[in-house]
């Protein structure tokens, strides 16, 4: 079976009625988990964006503080990788690109504090450099003055 592009589903969106478009989107949410959370994004958290980019790096940092800085780096790797998967979702369902570099500045700020030795590995450093050009290129898509201050905060960083 293929899928319908993403106008063909928009024009027959158009033609349901506000109860038809509630259970399509109950019967969405019931198959997979990321369409449960991107709904409850949609619906209880992208007015106050500020409470959730709070809430995401609360949730980062807990998960970087159960990573064992003494633990063999491949498990650390394991757990690094999972924790930006994770980010990388959050990142996804705001579509924010002041959001992103809030995200991933936490993310590289949290794993530099977390005592890792990730510049010992070659695939840890390339990761941490990765979401440094990442920040950067969002970075460059804001404000000026959102531009000065997260560059203030970029350089205690990296």
């Amino acid at each position: 079976m293929k899928a319908a592009t993403v106008h063909e589903i928009k024009q027959a969106l158009m033609g349901n009625t506000a109860k038809e478009l509630a259970e399509l989107c109950l019967r969405l949410a019931k198959f997979k988990k990321e369409n449960k959370e991107l709904l409850t994004y949609l619906l209880f958290e992208a007015n106050d964006e500020e409470l959730y980019i709070r809430e995401v790096q609360q949730e980062i940092s807990s998960e970087m503080d159960q990573i064992d800085p003494g633990q063999n780096l491949y498990f650390a790797k394991k757990s690094i990788r999972k924790v930006l998967r994770m980010a990388n979702k959050y990142i996804r369902y705001t579509g924010s690109k002041q959001a992103e570099v809030a995200i991933l500045l936490h993310f590289c700020q949290s794993l530099k504090q977390s005592g890792i030795p990730f510049m010992k590995s070659t695939a840890l450093n390339n990761l941490y450099q990765q979401q440094h050009k990442k920040i950067n290129k969002a970075l460059s898509t804001l404000h000026e003055d959102l531009q000065y201050d997260y560059h203030r905060m970029i350089e205690d960083v990296f």
